[in-house]
């Protein structure tokens, strides 16, 4: 499987998937006025690296913003790796990073903490 990398937009998060490393990397923004079209594919990617992933897969989420559509395309990706985690496919960590004071990214990541079973880490930066 190739590495998968995407520019970010305006509009659009930055997104890393590089199955060689085990990471998946994505920062940004994330306010899409179609999400299908941008997640459908990540999706898709996600899932084929799921079925071979590596030893150790390591999940950066970095967003300032993402919008509800996003949320819930974000948890179908973090789904499929916790699947993986689950099966003892590979280990699987997510580490959630949030702009220091940002309450509400603060909160979005013990959010998906919560519906989770693999480890996340909530990183304060700034």
């Amino acid at each position: 499987m190739d590495r998968y990398e995407l520019a970010a937009s305006d509009k659009t998060p930055y997104v890393l998937l590089d199955p060689a490393q085990g990471r998946l990397e994505v920062r940004g923004c994330s306010i899409h006025e179609n999400a299908d079209r941008f997640f459908l594919p990540l999706l898709d990617l996600v899932e084929a690296y799921a079925k071979v992933p590596a030893a150790r897969t390591q999940v950066v989420v970095s967003l300032t913003y993402f919008n509800s559509s996003s949320a819930k395309y974000l948890l179908d990706l973090l789904k499929v790796l916790d699947e993986v985690h689950a099966a003892g496919l590979g280990r699987v960590e997510l580490e959630w990073r949030y702009d220091e004071g940002d309450l509400d990214m603060e909160e979005a990541g013990s959010d998906y903490k919560g519906l989770l079973g693999m480890p996340v880490k909530l990183v304060a930066v700034g």
